[in-house]
């Protein structure tokens, strides 16, 4: 089953269950696809770009999240953190800090980076590896610390 049928699948259960965080969330990444198909040439969505945009909607959500405590909404806060706890589901499972940093020191011997001047060298051959297991801003914390 495609993560395109799963989520439909997944939209009808939370509707059913009157989950609002899963029923809002999946019909805003289903515009989400519906906008990236539709944009420029018509094209299907590939499980490869909705978790793309599952990625992107998660860092929206971390967003909003980080906005809404500065701000002392708490009950919006609250929303969003049900909604990021839904779409988190659909993620491959994260690495671990021991796993990045191995694969960043195994960068950093393929590309012969001793500095951070050849950061974006090392970051060139790990994003590959990691994308869509790891967040970007924590590799790049990694590289940056083992790079100094």
């Amino acid at each position: 089953m495609s993560l395109k049928e799963t989520l439909q699948k997944d939209l009808i259960e939370a509707m059913k269950a009157r989950n609002e965080a899963g029923t809002g969330a999946i019909r805003m990444l289903k515009t989400a696809i519906m906008k990236f198909e539709t944009a420029g040439e018509k094209k299907v969505a590939t499980d490869e770009d909705i978790l793309q945009l599952i990625n992107k909607e998660i860092k929206q959500r971390k967003d909003s999240i980080e906005q809404f405590e500065k701000g002392n909404r708490p009950e919006l806060a609250a929303i969003e953190k049900g909604e990021l706890a839904f779409l988190q589901k659909y993620m491959p499972e994260q690495m671990g800090e021991d796993e990045i940093k191995a694969i960043i020191k195994e960068g950093i011997a393929t590309t012969g980076a001793s500095s951070k001047a050849d950061m974006g060298k090392v970051m060139g051959v790990i994003m590959p590896k990691v994308k869509g297991k790891a967040d970007g801003g924590l590799v790049n914390r990694l590289v940056q610390e083992m790079l100094a």
